[in-house]
């Protein structure tokens, strides 16, 4: 055999390397979506996809990922995000809801000598003359507003707690699967808040992996892995691993719901599959 000959041998029995797979980094600390992470390793090992996942070398807002994929730039290839009409116009969703609809569910942060302010609320017109926390670029922000709330936004994350704290606004509605360990967080670096335990603020969402409309291919394998983890059952025993503790300490079946409209909800969201989301039995 030649040299090339065995060369060429032996650089075709070489494994190929995995296809590095950025997304964004949520924060300078830990990240809290360990549970996305951990459900996109899994899918992707379910369709056979070969990447290496890895977060961005630094923090990203969601407004600097949409645009990084949109671009289709290559500093991130998929992103998570709460789903808007603008958003499924510019990237390529994949409707299977991470979440199950629980981004919709928030339970309000308030500052600890208010955890009983809003025992009396019992409709949206009581929300009004409160004062919202918001980050700018989340979709949440427009839902809000549009519901006739008052919102007062940053754009910083983590500044919202010491906002909070600090009374620049009174309340700050949290999705129910991250609102103890935030608030845990808080009392770590010496903020006095707490999870308010009488309504829960409801909207019809998703959360959804989004990638570039150039990357259809990333898009049909985790669809492809995640459909097999829905029926397998391994998408909902991840959710009750990760969820299922805190979803009981909420109690969200003894919580006056505040309904509110979401009119930036695309007209694909896909409601007609209810093994997609969590129905909890919430008093109305």
């Amino acid at each position: 055999m030649s040299r090339l000959a065995a060369l060429l041998a032996l650089v075709c029995a070489l494994p190929l390397a995995a296809e590095p797979l950025t997304y964004p980094r949520h924060s300078s600390g830990a990240d809290p979506e360990a549970y996305v992470v951990e459900l996109l390793r899994q899918a992707l090992a379910r369709s056979g996809g070969d990447y290496q996942l890895q977060p961005s070398p630094r923090p990203m807002p969601q407004s600097r990922a949409e645009q990084s994929l949109e671009q289709n730039d290559g500093a991130v290839q998929l992103m998570w995000s709460m789903t808007t009409r603008a958003r499924e116009d510019v990237l390529l969703p994949i409707r299977i809801p991470l979440y199950k609809g629980l981004i919709g569910w928030r339970v309000p942060l308030v500052r600890r000598e208010d955890k009983d302010w809003l025992a009396q609320v019992r409709s949206l017109d009581d929300l009004r003359p409160m004062r919202f926390g918001q980050r700018a670029d989340w979709p949440d922000t427009r839902i809000l507003r549009d519901n006739g709330l008052q919102v007062i936004t940053s754009q910083s994350y983590e500044s919202l707690f010491r906002m909070l704290g600090a009374g620049r606004f009174d309340l700050f509605p949290r999705e129910v699967v991250v609102a103890w360990s935030e608030q845990a967080q808080a009392a770590r670096e010496g903020l006095a808040l707490e999870v308010d335990e009488h309504i829960v603020i409801h909207y019809p969402t998703a959360f959804y992996f989004f990638t570039s409309r150039a990357r259809a291919d990333l898009a049909g394998t985790i669809e492809r892995g995640l459909e097999a983890m829905i029926a397998d059952g391994s998408f909902e025993a991840l959710f009750q691993q990760h969820h299922g503790a805190t979803l009981e300490r909420a109690r969200l079946d003894t919580r006056r719901v505040i309904e509110l409209e979401n009119l930036d909800l695309p007209a694909q969201t896909p409601f007609r599959r209810p093994e997609l989301w969590y129905r909890p039995n919430a008093p109305r």
